[in-house]
């Protein structure tokens, strides 16, 4: 692959910042890190809002005062046509997630349109991409599908800091994951850095400006993207070039940037810069930041894993392409909305409230915040299960019984 040149390549900003100067921080940054240049003011802007829970967790999805931040810029230097984008999950319900994380109150404030990608008004096309792929050709055969909607637009994409259970850290280039594939996108979780990488090269092609402005006002580690423990660390990154990005993200958190495939593949193929000794990092010196970070599994992680790189690897369709795939959504749900919130991460998030970005957070539309118990829906199935397996396994004992005498 030629390696491409666009403006912005291997140069990373970074601000520390404060709950009071936090809108202002998120203006200058962009400007440091030349979001003109990579944004042409002709052609409409995208806004990439990362859900990775419909519950509000510290530094698990995009911040309502990134969100703000941004459009404030943008509209301050002549951007007039600006829009917001979500996308759906398997396990995350997108209307509830952006009430819930304060998105819809900061879009709705300044009149964005917003789209949610999976809408019927929402077209998807067959694209070819002219880069060479490492595998989406052949994980999707038939035709890469994507939002019609993507083409020639400027997008944003506004992820956090924070791990990652499958790619260690998760940054500007996971962040298009969502947006750009469709819900058979976990038929890709095997080889999923060479998925993002992939991506990246199709939005070098499709999109008239590519930028990230990336939140680590609270950052995360353990087994993101969810069940975390939460830091303040005050810290915003932007930059054009989303490789440069998540390595400087890495970097941070305590990971040696190249030690991981996805940040490697990039810098090697050309769609940018991965090595930090090779980025010029303007604003405040991360120089000495290690913040010690550690990628860990939750239970539900450790059983994907045993199928996409485990004993289980040869069931990999049967389980996850089949009539069957939907018992890895509900062991998801089970374990993150019956178990891990109500019993250990509604605790945190009570903790988070009392902080100043916490407080922050309040701020932001009704001034309420979502603290949900045990999902009734998912408890239900799950309740109804276990009855099931019991009534099964007692009538296989009575036969059994009947069966000796």
């Amino acid at each position: 692959m030629i390696p491409r040149n666009f403006p912005g390549k291997g140069k990373v900003a970074v601000l520390r910042t404060s709950p009071e100067t936090v809108l202002d921080d998120i203006g200058r940054l962009m400007e440091m890190a030349g979001h003109r240049a990579a944004l042409p003011t002709n052609h409409e802007t995208i806004l990439k809002i990362n859900i990775s829970w419909q519950t509000w967790y510290p530094a698990c999805s995009s911040t309502p005062w990134q969100i703000e931040g941004v459009i404030r810029k943008l509209k301050a230097d002549g951007y007039t046509n600006l829009s917001a984008a979500h996308n759906k999950t398997v396990v995350v319900d997108a209307y509830v997630g952006e009430r819930n994380n304060k998105h819809k109150a900061v879009v709705d404030n300044y009149g964005l349109r917003n789209v949610h990608l999976y809408e019927p008004e929402v077209r998807w096309v067959r694209y070819t991409p002219k880069a060479p792929m490492l595998v989406l050709d052949k994980i999707f055969p038939d035709g890469i599908l994507l939002p019609e909607y993507f083409f020639d637009r400027n997008i944003i994409q506004l992820p956090t800091v924070k791990t990652h259970v499958f790619t260690t850290i998760t940054g500007a280039m996971k962040n298009a994951f969502g947006g750009l594939l469709n819900e058979k996108r976990h038929w890709t979780h095997s080889v999923i850095h060479e998925t993002v990488v992939d991506l990246l090269a199709i939005q070098q092609e499709i999109h008239s400006g590519l930028f990230a402005v990336m939140d680590g006002t609270f950052a995360g580690d353990g087994p993101g993207p969810r069940a975390m423990r939460w830091y303040e660390k005050d810290i915003l990154l932007a930059s054009a070039d989303q490789v440069a990005i998540d390595a400087i993200s890495a970097k941070i958190q305590g990971f040696n940037p190249l030690d991981l495939k996805f940040i490697r593949l990039g810098h090697e193929l050309g769609l940018g810069v991965g090595d930090p000794k090779e980025i010029e990092v303007v604003g405040y010196d991360v120089s000495a930041e290690d913040w010690r970070f550690v990628q860990e599994d939750t239970f539900a992680s450790k059983g994907q894993k045993l199928i996409y790189h485990g004993p289980l690897k040869p069931f990999e369709n049967i389980l996850l392409r089949s009539p069957l795939v939907p018992w890895s959504y509900f062991a998801s749900n089970f374990y993150h909305n019956v178990y891990w919130y109500p019993v250990v991460g509604r605790k945190r998030v009570a903790a988070a409230l009392n902080t100043r970005w916490g407080q922050k957070f309040r701020e932001y539309g009704d001034g309420k915040v979502v603290m949900p118990g045990v999902e009734p829906r998912t408890a239900a199935i799950a309740g109804a299960t276990a009855l099931g397996l019991l009534i099964a396994g007692g009538l296989l004992l009575l036969g059994r019984r009947h069966e000796r005498s």
